[in-house]
């Protein structure tokens, strides 16, 4: 064997097989009577983290979790952080099943997750969910009340039931339908940038620009006409708001006031009523100038708005008898 070959083989080929060993490790796949679902955990990757308070993120409409790794990269630190693709979005493969596409289906998916890294085990569980994830989140969060410390919910809201928020809710549904029918069109500008600009009020790195519309455009078109449809099922909506008044862990609402994707009001309201009708720690998260993605506008503003909610949580329960 010449010697490039022999250095080839000696060094650098135990190096790439090293990196791809870890790789595999940190990127996982849980096998389910739904899917092969797709996560990370960070404990993985830092298994010194086994023991710290795990926060569990749970995605929103039509995109993976990539969108999370800011996040995780903010607070990994402190928190094990665990990400995962949802039926029909991302990695996750439902080619060969038929998983149904509603709240429970996919609490059911996140709830065998939870259960397979042990989560349940202990009341050291945080569930962050975001837009259509609050729903999913807000049913982990009954089922796992044992296991939980706090919930955070961003913009998913509720809204009064009136002739007016009626239409509007039908108008939505069409709207979803032609989205989805013509949604290559949002990979050409100018529509790209309306996409982006109407998801993220504040300008977000182009990498996740590039993460929004790939997922969208390449989620299962099933999965998304069917979460968009229950996100604004009347029924579901009031099962959410009173789901969300029995949570009896400290609540975090967050919005951002300048939210073009889901009116800012109705995540003020859930916040109000919440308040009102708990006797459980209800706090707001207010951000004036963002958007419907806070965690990609102003990570490290949003990072320490988490942190504090989760610490505030945590003294709670050391104060309980």
């Amino acid at each position: 064997m010449k010697t490039e070959e022999t250095l080839l083989y000696v060094y650098i080929v135990p190096i790439v097989l090293e990196q791809e060993t870890i790789q595999s490790f940190i990127m996982g796949y849980l096998a389910s009577v739904r899917c092969k679902l797709y996560y990370e955990d960070s404990a993985d990757a830092d298994p010194s983290s086994q023991n710290k308070p795990v926060v569990l993120f749970v995605n929103g409409w039509a995109v993976s979790c990539r969108y999370w790794k800011p996040m995780v990269k903010a607070l990994s630190a402190q928190y094990r952080c665990v990400i995962y693709d949802q039926s029909g979005t991302g990695k996750t493969i439902i080619k060969g099943y038929n998983p149904a596409f509603t709240i429970q289906g996919f609490a059911d998916e996140a709830g065998e997750l939870i259960e397979h890294l042990g989560l349940n085990t202990s009341r050291k569980l945080h569930i962050v969910g975001h837009s259509m994830g609050g729903m999913v989140a807000t049913e982990l969060c009954l089922r796992y009340a044992d296991a939980l410390v706090s919930a955070t919910i961003i913009a998913c809201g509720i809204f009064e039931e009136t002739p007016w928020t009626s239409f509007g809710l039908i108008m939505l549904g069409g709207l979803i339908d032609v989205s989805l029918n013509f949604r290559n069109v949002f990979q050409l500008e100018p529509l790209r940038s309306m996409f982006i600009k109407r998801a993220a009020t504040k300008k977000i790195p182009r990498e996740y620009q590039d993460v929004l519309i790939e997922d969208f455009t390449q989620s299962d078109k099933d999965a998304t006409n069917a979460v968009g449809r229950f996100s604004i099922d009347r029924d579901v909506l009031r099962a959410y708001t009173r789901h969300v008044l029995a949570i009896a862990s400290p609540l975090l609402c967050s919005v951002g006031m300048a939210d073009n994707t889901i009116p800012p009001e109705g995540t003020l309201s859930l916040y109000k009523k919440r308040k009102a009708e708990s006797a459980s720690p209800t706090h707001l998260a207010k951000f004036m100038e963002l958007g419907h993605l806070p965690m990609l506008e102003e990570t490290a503003h949003f990072a320490r708005e988490l942190q504090q909610h989760f610490e505030r949580a945590e003294h709670y329960y050391k104060l309980q008898p």
